[in-house]
């Protein structure tokens, strides 16, 4: 190829980039399916080169590469999955009046969802005054620094059940947890995360315990999807609730389901061999993959190399385990 026709496939490409990033619904054509290869020369950087929690830049591929057309438009399409930071938006829209016996208190509805893009699994909670004021104490001991400028609203010797002051401390809240979310090390702590997820798996848990293992299912398949969003730079957290979703389904005799979630929980601790569900969770993903006609056989050579390698201690059960969890 002479040099103008290498200069105008360039272009050619180049435009065909630009397309892309703007437009990643449109097909191929035909003749930019048989397109043969050339070189990109421009170098290409991201917007918003900041890393979000989950980001890990260097498994992405690099456009300066021998790349079609189809190659280009695949790869774009997977360069702006990556780019696009995962971020919660926090909603407070109704409260209302708790009273039980001698105490009197104010419930404020939180909604959590991914902003972004439609989110059908929108998480909703519960907390009250006092949870607020739990989790800023909490805080303030741990990031003292970054809580310098963090307002809390105070109490009031008077009308706390007043529209007006609910009302104020709605916009507050929702602001409080804005603000709490936009920095990294708060975000990420667990006196964070226990404030939005806590409460919930601890009923979850109490009900697993008291054998209500529909009912348990039900709250811990609610909160799972809030704490994958809240630990996605720590995938492990979750392991124990995958694994208490995995002992529902199994007793409510749903082995299918199980197995389901198991392969999620076992996922995750593929390199953390060590962790305290690893082997309880291999022993009942073998019996549940018998039971379902699957291959077993990889499963058992797992359990039996760790086995080798690591001294005989007692090993819980799947659900011995389990029932251990929020125990107060």
């Amino acid at each position: 190829m002479d040099q103008d026709s290498h200069c105008t496939a360039e272009r050619e490409l180049l435009e065909a980039v630009s397309r892309i990033t703007t437009s990643s619904t449109t097909s191929p054509s035909d003749e930019e399916e048989n397109q043969p290869k050339a070189e990109i020369s421009c170098q290409v950087t991201k917007e918003n080169p900041e890393k979000d929690d989950t980001q890990d830049s260097s498994a992405t591929l690099s456009p300066n590469s021998s790349m079609t057309t189809k190659e280009l438009q695949e790869y774009w399409r997977n360069e702006k999955r990556q780019c696009k930071q995962i971020k919660l938006l926090f909603e407070i829209p109704s409260t209302r009046i708790v009273e039980h016996h001698l105490s009197k208190y104010v419930m404020y509805k939180i909604i959590i969802l991914q902003t972004g893009s439609f989110d059908s699994n929108k998480s909703v909670i519960e907390r009250r005054y006092s949870d607020f004021e739990k989790l800023h104490r909490n805080l303030l001991e741990e990031f003292s620094e970054e809580m310098e400028d963090v307002t809390f609203p105070k109490k009031t010797l008077t009308g706390n059940f007043t529209e007006e002051i609910i009302n104020e401390r709605k916009l507050a809240f929702k602001d409080y947890l804005r603000l709490l979310y936009s920095m990294k090390y708060i975000r990420r702590s667990k006196k964070f995360i226990d404030f939005l997820t806590r409460p919930e798996l601890q009923e979850a848990y109490g009900c697993l315990r008291g054998g209500q293992y529909t009912k348990a299912l039900e709250i811990l398949l609610e909160v799972i999807g809030l704490q994958e969003r809240l630990t996605r730079g720590s995938p492990v957290a979750i392991v124990p609730t995958l694994c208490a979703i995995v002992v529902c389904h199994k007793d409510l005799e749903n082995p299918a389901s199980a197995f389901e979630y198991g392969e999620k929980a076992l996922s995750r601790l593929h390199v953390h061999t060590s962790h305290r569900y690893y082997i309880p969770l291999l022993e009942t993903m073998i019996t549940l993959a018998y039971e379902l006609g699957k291959d077993f056989l990889s499963l058992q050579e797992k359990l039996e190399e760790w086995k080798t390698k690591k001294d005989p201690i007692r090993i819980f059960t799947l659900k011995e385990l389990a029932v251990r969890e929020y125990v107060r």
